[in-house]
């Protein structure tokens, strides 16, 4: 017997609730706990008790009895500067806490240890948790991979090497997100479009290229010259002067973040080129960075928010046992601004 068996100061019971409902304490409990093979009538019943008697499910007996800990962790595999220095993980972090507010489960936040890495593996492989989201640029996620067996997992990005494992990912379609991005600076007349890429051993860095070759290639155009930088303002800045030092001819560039973006405009500014004038620049990203840079950048947003939403609600459906997509594609929106 649990204790939601018990009365403490006048509680209502699962007894009180399923005579109330005229139906049996084991179904009360499968009503509760969300099992799905109750009659509707049933279920209709149990509810109606729950509400008039004001009945409160006790939520440590519940987890004790369906082995649920009510908690999921999100894992970030990324350098510890690197995952300050970066908004896009703020975002998607935000945007998962405040849904995982709203359910049963708390999340957690594990920055993966540089000096044991194994640490978090066996955290998520020890009980601890119910579910894990694993969200990063890089690829440490093949490590992760492995353990999909053994805990439900969603990831943030999907791995770049082939695995014979059923794994689930939750992302924007990148390939997508940068045709939309070049095929804007294309459609506004630039025939000369270089692109500032991502770093070429993650899965947005080479989406982003191959949407940005694409779109060129559909527009019957030849691609201009391509630097990468490591989707931080530096980076973009220093492709950008490798660009220009190129000599190639260059009347827009796709930049694949908006941090990148933003410093490409820096340097672009301390050589007199004119933006959108001279050379337009469009990006990936609706952050800061494309708000704050001067002059307001033209990118794609990819709803950054939402998508650690849904990285949540798919994780629970996977501990719920439920049937869910290899994929699950998150909306991006064209934003149009002053640098195109």
């Amino acid at each position: 017997m649990t204790s939601e068996d018990t009365v403490e100061g006048g509680k209502p019971t699962l007894e009180a609730v399923g005579a109330l409902a005229g139906v049996s304490r084991a179904t009360v409990s499968r009503v509760i706990n969300g099992y799905s093979t109750v009659k509707p009538e049933m279920v209709e019943a149990v509810n109606n008790a729950v509400a008039q008697l004001r009945y409160v499910p006790n939520r440590a007996a519940r987890s004790l009895v369906r082995r649920r800990t009510q908690m999921i962790a999100m894992v970030i595999p990324e350098r510890t500067a690197e995952f300050f220095a970066d908004p896009y993980f703020a975002e998607v972090i935000q945007g998962a806490a405040m849904y995982a507010s709203s359910t049963d489960h708390t999340l957690t936040l594990l920055i993966e240890s540089d000096a044991d890495p194994e640490k978090t593996r066996r955290y998520l492989t020890g009980g601890n948790v119910d579910g894990a989201l694993i969200l990063s640029h890089h690829s440490s996620v093949p490590a992760y991979v492995e353990l999909a067996d053994a805990v439900p997992m969603v990831f943030g990005v999907r791995p770049l090497e082939p695995t014979a494992r059923q794994i689930h990912v939750v992302d924007v379609d990148n390939v997508e997100a940068a045709v939309t991005a070049t095929r804007h600076l294309v459609e506004r007349g630039r025939t000369h479009i270089a692109t500032i890429a991502g770093p070429l051993d993650t899965a947005a860095g080479i989406d982003r290229v191959q949407g940005w070759r694409s779109a060129i290639s559909d527009a019957g155009l030849t691609p201009g010259p391509l630097e990468a930088g490591n989707f931080t303002p530096a980076s973009g800045g220093e492709a950008m002067q490798r660009l220009l030092d190129g000599g190639e001819r260059i009347d827009a560039v796709f930049a694949a973040s908006a941090q990148m973006a933003a410093g490409a405009l820096e340097v672009l500014r301390t050589h007199s080129i004119r933006i959108p004038y001279d050379i337009a620049v469009a990006s990936i990203d609706n952050n800061y960075f494309s708000t704050s840079s001067t002059p307001p950048l033209t990118t794609v947003d990819l709803d950054t928010a939402n998508k650690g939403a849904v990285l949540v609600k798919t994780l629970q459906r996977l501990i719920d046992g439920e049937e869910v997509a290899p994929f699950t594609a998150v909306p991006t929106t064209l934003v149009e601004r002053q640098s195109v």
